[in-house]
């Protein structure tokens, strides 16, 4: 069976793009992007398979 590891993480609306990149090069996924208490701000949700 396979174990996964979460992370929470704000991402920048203006610079959306870099960031998702380096979290996909560190290997996680992206499940889900929520606003944040603002318009301006972003949560996002990742996974990955623990190692």
């Amino acid at each position: 069976m396979k174990k996964w590891e979460y992370l929470t993480a704000p991402v920048l609306i203006h610079n959306t793009k870099m960031i998702l990149d380096n979290f996909g090069a560190d290997g996680w996924e992206l499940v889900q992007i929520v606003q944040g208490a603002n318009p301006e701000q972003l949560v996002a949700y990742f996974k990955r398979e623990k190692q």
